[in-house]
């Protein structure tokens, strides 16, 4: 994608390939997330594995996702969003091919654990780089584009999963990684560095030529000012994070990223084919079907929130979303609990995967991508993406135990999602007081107003 010159209003055409580019790292990260829960049913039988073996093997990718985020954080600083992107990929490219080909269950967890590090590389990278590009006015709906891209990732992965499940070809279902990954390092060879980068580089003139084309030159002016000034302010160091006003932008990022993991969204959808097993009398390729329907369900529903989230805003998605996520998990306890027909499980299934996709799925990624100082941007980004990481991988390893435990205690596996459903409301009631609405602000503005909150005019005014 060349620069051939800045337009006097900005190339929304321009920014949206570009977004679209970096998005892929999203795709990658969806596909490759998701991919093993298709697999998990012929891996468990290829290699005799225990629940404890299983849980495992769906969580080791999670723990390249723990790590990633203290690579993730220096590295974009260092190299730039770019490089660090292309590192990504080349970590995909390896452990698609690696977890083709494993001879031992340990060989798998290994190359899946590096898939994890690309995860979370791309989790940190590919939405910072977004809205580092993005004019205030779209930002929204482009960073968004992150968490739809993952969507089609993770329902890629099953419609993949459900045509190689006839056969059993779970190896193939790891490998098919690898085609989107080519097409991710070539387009990254196209697209420029973030403006807000250069200039935190001190590369001003190629700062201000790439944010011309974003945003025209008359706004390109006045945005690499800002920048200038909030650059001056800052030093760039961990330290500075526990500021007064950054600290507490770190604080809310990095609860509002926890409760992501810990409402339910992700572990719901990871343990998706198990639960509509449960539900009902579905054989392997059954319930990967309707975990791939679920999945275009999150498409449609991640495209409603694209539309949303720059017209209603982040703060009323957010509360609607995790209103309903905990109604739709208590729901879903009683279907199971009382042992209704399985439809009424995968209808309430597919209800709280709409309440989630329209809120917790993009909102955490993009208000994290948000609230920090560019200087601070990729540290802060970091330690939420771990937060992320961390909450999501201990999630999905509780579920597993805690649905056999209740199975067992309760004679249900329903009770276990009604701890979910408390953390929904503890979401909910922790957006209410604390999440300010970001929508139409400057990345400058909202950081300005971290930074000086006790005398600035709130963004949630």
């Amino acid at each position: 994608m060349p620069d051939n010159g800045s337009h006097p209003h900005g190339d929304r055409l321009y920014v949206l390939m570009v977004s679209l580019v970096a998005a892929t790292g999203g795709f990658l990260f969806g596909y490759d997330l998701a991919v093993v829960s298709g697999a998990i049913i012929f891996l468990q039988k290829q290699f005799a594995l225990s629940p404890v073996q299983v849980g495992f093997a769906i969580g080791s990718a999670q723990i390249g996702c723990i790590f990633a985020p203290f690579l993730a954080g220096p590295l974009s600083d260092r190299w730039g969003r770019k490089q660090a992107l292309f590192l990504a990929a080349l970590l995909f490219a390896i452990a698609a091919v690696g977890t083709a080909l494993p001879r031992t269950i340990i060989e798998f967890n290994a190359f899946r654990i590096m898939a994890g590090v690309a995860i979370g590389l791309a989790s940190v990278v590919s939405p910072m780089y977004i809205a580092e590009i993005s004019p205030a006015a779209i930002r929204g709906r482009l960073v968004s584009m992150n968490q739809f891209a993952i969507v089609i990732g993770a329902m890629s992965s099953y419609g993949v999963s459900y045509f190689l499940s006839f056969r059993g070809n779970w190896r193939l279902m790891f490998a098919c990684a690898a085609i989107p990954t080519l097409a991710f390092m070539l387009g990254l060879i196209f697209i420029p560095q973030s403006p807000r980068w250069l200039a935190q580089k001190g590369r001003f003139d190629e700062a201000v030529r790439i944010m011309s084309r974003i945003e025209g030159p008359a706004i390109a002016e006045k945005e690499i000012a800002a920048i200038r000034d909030t650059l001056a302010e800052e030093t760039g160091t961990l330290r500075e994070l526990l500021l007064p006003g950054i600290r507490m932008a770190l604080i809310v990022g990095t609860i509002l990223c926890l409760l992501q993991g810990w409402t339910g969204g992700t572990a719901v959808n990871f343990y998706a084919p198990l639960i509509f097993q449960k539900a009902g009398s579905l054989g392997a390729s059954g319930a990967i079907g309707e975990t791939f329907l679920l999945n275009i369900s999150s498409l449609v529903f991640t495209i409603v929130a694209l539309f949303l989230v720059d017209v209603v805003g982040r703060r009323p998605l957010l509360l609607v979303g995790t209103a309903g996520m905990a109604i739709t998990q208590v729901y879903l306890g009683l279907c199971l609990s009382w042992g209704l027909p399985g439809r009424y499980t995968v209808g309430t299934v597919f209800v709280f995967n709409m309440f989630y996709q329209t809120s917790m799925a993009p909102l955490a990624w993009l208000i994290l991508s948000e609230i920090f100082p560019t200087r601070l941007r990729a540290k802060g980004q970091s330690v939420g993406t771990l937060a992320v990481w961390v909450s999501t991988y201990l999630s999905n390893q509780f579920l597993g135990p805690l649905m056999s435990y209740c199975e067992k205690s309760f004679g249900s596996a329903g009770p276990a999602f009604w701890i979910f459903a408390a953390m929904c409301v503890v979401a909910f009631i922790f957006g209410w007081v604390m999440i300010p609405e970001t929508k139409q602000r400057t990345l400058e503005e909202i950081a300005a107003w971290w930074l000086h909150r006790g005398t600035a005019k709130s963004p949630a005014a």
